[in-house]
């Protein structure tokens, strides 16, 4: 796929990002989904993607770089919404992508909460496995990206255990606001009503896979266009899998709530409050087509979190690692970069 020219809009304290200049993999020819199993995690089994290293395209493996990361989606999403992405930052990490607890093919939690503070805690959880984990990284912090929801859970995990976070990369995410956005579904909006998740839980009962594909294309990217035919046919199987698990509809309309509810914190636990207290390298990224979360979020987020990069990608909607997933990579990697040059300051 490609994208547009990236922009910073408007006057900020942000540092504009940098684009890395290291060969990628070509993406001539769509990787499929990375495998993945079950890994047991605070409520329960969540399913979790691998996406092995494989070193710089001229196969000069000797003294590359190695690092880990931990991609983590939106609501409704899944782990599959990071393949192309993760193909293509192979060249630096080992990769996990996790299903939040009630996505993909993870099962809910065993409680039943699908509270952001739940969500939190399935990341935390696996931070730790992979920090622990034998072999070339173990031990050191991950790089963690997120989207959307995932996004501001990265931003609570980020903020509450910066010890395993070695740089963080928010793709448009799911920052508090207090209007909802016009491309938000009817049957969203009633999660707003106190007592009535049950009834639009229903109501989305009715919705077909091929609808919801048809309407999650129109409202995620800014030009459905740049869709390929076989992520299109993915995207479609995978909603019929949805559809035959009896949890599926709860834990989007659940997690919503959860989000929503997340928005009304006061205090530390405010995560505007937590991006201000960031101090890993960060990225913001953004499309300016966001019909989801707005765009004008992006200069301000990046204003809030100290030092952070943005990139905002022309034409480009809510899910830029699926609709730009080259220009998305090489600012990861240019954060990447950066910050395993850096240099402490010296203490007097």
């Amino acid at each position: 796929m490609t994208s547009a020219p990236a922009t910073t809009p408007g006057p900020t304290s942000a540092v504009p990002a940098r684009l890395s200049t290291v060969p990628l993999p070509s993406s001539d020819v769509l990787p499929p989904p990375w495998p993945g199993g079950p890994v047991l995690v605070r409520g329960g089994e969540v399913f979790v993607r691998r996406t092995p290293w494989t070193g710089p395209v001229d196969g000069a493996a000797d003294g590359a770089p190695r690092e880990r990361a931990l991609y983590v989606h939106g609501l409704g999403g899944a782990s599959t919404n990071w393949t192309d992405l993760a193909a293509l930052l192979a060249v630096r990490f080992d990769g996990w992508a996790i299903d939040l607890p009630g996505f993909g093919r993870s099962h809910p939690p065993a409680r039943g909460s699908y509270s952001v503070r739940g969500h939190v805690a399935a990341v935390v959880d696996l931070l730790e496995r992979i920090v622990a984990e034998p072999g070339e990284g173990a031990g050191r912090p991950v790089h963690l990206l997120g989207n959307s929801l995932g996004g501001l859970v990265c931003v609570v995990v980020a903020a509450r255990r910066p010890d395993l976070v070695a740089s963080l990369t928010l793709v448009s995410p799911a920052m508090p606001v207090y209007r909802v956005p016009a491309a938000f579904s009817r049957q969203l909006l009633l999660l707003l009503l106190p007592g009535v998740p049950a009834l639009a839980e229903r109501r989305l009962s009715a919705v077909t896979p091929e609808q919801q594909v048809r309407g999650m294309v129109q409202m995620c990217f800014g030009d459905p266009r740049r869709v390929p035919r076989a992520r299109l046919d993915q995207a479609l199987e995978e909603m019929r899998e949805r559809a035959g698990q009896p949890w599926a509809v709860r834990a989007l309309t659940r997690s919503m709530r959860g989000l929503i509810t997340s928005y009304l914190r006061v205090g530390p636990a405010n995560a505007w409050r937590m991006a201000r207290s960031l101090r890993m390298p960060t990225l913001v990224l953004w499309g300016d087509r966001d019909r989801l979360v707005d765009p004008a979020l992006a200069p301000r987020l990046a204003a809030a979190v100290p030092d952070a990069r943005l990139l905002v990608l022309e034409g480009v909607g809510h899910v830029a690692m699926l609709e730009a997933a080259e220009p998305t990579a090489r600012a990861v990697l240019a954060l990447a970069e950066d910050a395993a040059g850096a240099v402490p300051a010296a203490v007097s």
